[in-house]
């Protein structure tokens, strides 16, 4: 009896970590990648580069670095806005990569206009980071703050609002005064404070 020969896909692809199709369509234009990966509580982008021993790390960013300057860590599309414009200021102020032009790596992430990948890099893009990718990233405009809708469910949903803004609250951040920490932050980056 022939049994049918199965192939067995590359580890990282079983564990869906990479899509190697996307990856080789990707190192195969030859510019620097942004990198943007988002885990259960943190932003993590970085700049790297394809060397035929492995990737090259040359700029990081990480939501933890947020906390610094007083914006509280958290895997959302504020956050992600901010660690790209972080990104984008490191990368300007490297020699090496300060002129370059970038494409976006979303690993497996699906494209969806408005995702974190893609506020990220709007984050990236408002900062001054000149950047191809198969969506328009000014087309992400999004209220980053949510600060009316904090408001709103203040007033309606007093039960629901704690357990929603329950975190910010124990850290002792009023969610309604976050769209003004957010433009302060913003700030603090786009100036280098």
């Amino acid at each position: 009896m022939n049994r049918p020969v199965q192939q067995l896909q590359f580890r990282r692809r079983r564990e869906a970590k990479t899509n190697y199709k996307r990856r080789f369509a990707l190192v195969k234009g030859g510019l620097d990648r942004i990198v943007v990966r988002k885990t259960n509580r943190r932003i993590i982008g970085h700049v790297s580069r394809y060397t035929e021993k492995g990737d090259l790390t040359l700029a990081s960013a990480d939501s933890k670095e947020l906390l610094k300057l007083g914006w509280p860590s958290r895997a959302n599309r504020s956050t992600a806005y901010l660690v790209g414009m972080l990104l984008a200021k490191k990368v300007g102020a490297s020699k090496e990569l300060k002129a370059g032009e970038f494409i976006l790596d979303i690993g497996i992430s699906s494209p969806v206009r408005g995702s974190i990948p893609f506020v990220f890099a709007k984050g990236c893009t408002d900062a001054g980071l000149k950047m191809r990718s198969g969506i328009d990233v000014n087309a992400t405009v999004y209220d980053y703050s949510n600060t009316k809708y904090a408001k709103e469910l203040k007033a309606k949903e007093p039960e629901r609002y704690a357990r929603q803004y329950g975190a910010y609250i124990k850290e002792g951040k009023e969610p309604e005064a976050l769209g003004s920490l957010f433009s302060k932050v913003k700030e603090e980056i786009l100036n280098g404070k």
